[in-house]
């Protein structure tokens, strides 16, 4: 019970406090509203949960099997993250170019927790703190797997929600600007903790 308690609240904290998916899960909401973010959500929701399973079953084996095969992921991931922080700071949401401009789409947001520095933290240190190693591997991974999606689809969401409110408060395309630029840069920020570990 408190091992589960002590899951619950890993997981709140994680997934509801600033990261580059609710970054830009915040500004897909702003950007192009509820529905059209919505597989860019359950796309966040449900790419943790695969990871931590995979990651549960022994991929962390190969990466210390072959510690240049991790170091690879780290360096394309900081450059598809200051891609995506360019990109969210250069979008506009009025005119031609907000027709041509799409939020994330399911696959694209499951595939990117593999190069998000926040749910790699995230997952191996959850595997360890709570699974025990007398018990079998595969159901404890399962309901840390599960925890994770339940609680980031409330908290993710209310990102998505947050940013959807965003569109009332910055009434014109100056001041969205100016919000889609300071997050484009705390995105861009939040590659030096990975560059840096």
């Amino acid at each position: 019970m408190t091992l589960n308690l002590a899951l619950i609240l890993f997981a709140l904290a994680s997934t509801g406090t600033p990261g580059p998916n609710n970054i830009m899960i915040l500004s897909s909401g702003l950007n192009f509203g509820i529905s059209r973010s919505i597989p860019h959500w359950l796309g966040i929701c449900t790419g943790v949960p695969v990871m931590l399973i995979t990651l549960g079953l022994g991929l962390e084996q190969v990466f210390v099997a072959f510690p240049a095969s991790f170091m690879i992921m780290k360096v394309l991931g900081a450059l598809y993250l200051l891609y995506l922080a360019i990109k969210i700071a250069r979008t506009t949401v009025s005119g031609e170019t907000a027709s041509r401009s799409q939020p994330m789409n399911y696959v694209q947001g499951a595939l990117f927790q593999w190069i998000n520095p926040k749910a790699w933290v995230m997952c191996l240190s959850a595997i360890p703190a709570f699974t025990v190693q007398e018990q079998p591997m595969l159901p404890q991974v399962m309901i840390i797997a599960l925890t994770f999606m339940v609680i980031g689809l409330v908290c993710v969401g209310s990102w998505l929600f947050a940013g959807s409110q965003l569109q009332k408060l910055l009434k014109n395309q100056r001041q969205q600007r100016f919000f889609n630029i300071s997050m484009g840069s705390i995105l861009a920020l939040s590659i030096v903790p990975m560059i840096t570990l």
